[in-house]
């Protein structure tokens, strides 16, 4: 998928928003194979340059286990920081 692609272009520059954006596709298997790993990678990459979205992706992640290890302290941390 072209979106995919052009996100994914974006986001090994280390632009947040085209991190954050390749992070939803690999989560919804949106012109990507779904992988919550990489979801979770680049979810956190984007978080590290304090983007919201990516913040509040990740901590739904921690919280539920998917594609991190579930942890509920760091999933209330990031929440906060979102």
């Amino acid at each position: 998928d072209e979106a995919a692609r052009l996100y994914r272009h974006a986001a090994e520059q280390g632009h947040a928003m085209g991190q954050f954006n390749y992070g939803q596709c690999l989560d919804q298997g949106r012109g990507v194979q779904q992988d919550d790993r990489e979801a979770a990678r680049f979810y956190g990459l984007a978080a590290e340059q304090g983007d919201a979205q990516a913040l509040f992706s990740l901590g739904a992640m921690c919280t539920s286990g998917k594609g991190v290890p579930q942890d509920d302290r760091e999933a209330a941390r990031l929440y906060r920081l979102a």
